[in-house]
């Protein structure tokens, strides 16, 4: 029998009210043909549905899509509300629209990359595999 390198499991969410969501999706297919296992919960999640998902999916990395400028309350709040659960090894990632300037204070929360619009799939995947 053939031993086989484990996927990365990878849960993908859209905290808050923000409705676009084209960009989680191609990164959710993106990371899903880069060989990732990839749980994209969907629009609309509150940091705990999240953080629910998080615990119940056992997933090693979390990516938020943030558009809708509520990236460091919403960051935060989903951090906070994992590490509350109980899962303190897990990497997070967060895209969207973040200016540059907020940078330094999402490093601060926790969060190990930031993806821009822009940024490519094969960029996100290598940064993931470099880090887990």
């Amino acid at each position: 029998m053939v031993d086989q390198e484990k996927k990365v499991r990878l849960l993908v969410a859209k905290p808050g009210l923000d409705g676009h969501e084209r960009g989680a999706w191609v990164l959710s297919y993106g990371l899903r043909d880069a060989g990732f296992e990839v749980i994209y919960t969907g629009l609309r999640q509150t940091p705990e549905q999240i953080a629910n998902a998080v615990i119940q999916e056992d997933v090693k990395v979390v990516g938020l899509s943030i558009l809708s400028g509520a990236h460091m309350f919403l960051t935060k709040k989903v951090i906070d509300t994992v590490r509350s659960k109980g899962a303190s090894d897990v990497l997070y990632l967060v895209g969207g629209v973040i200016p540059d300037e907020d940078f330094p204070k999402l490093k601060e929360l926790g969060v190990s990359g930031i993806f821009t619009a822009g940024s490519s799939i094969s960029h996100i995947a290598d940064f993931i595999r470099s880090q887990v």
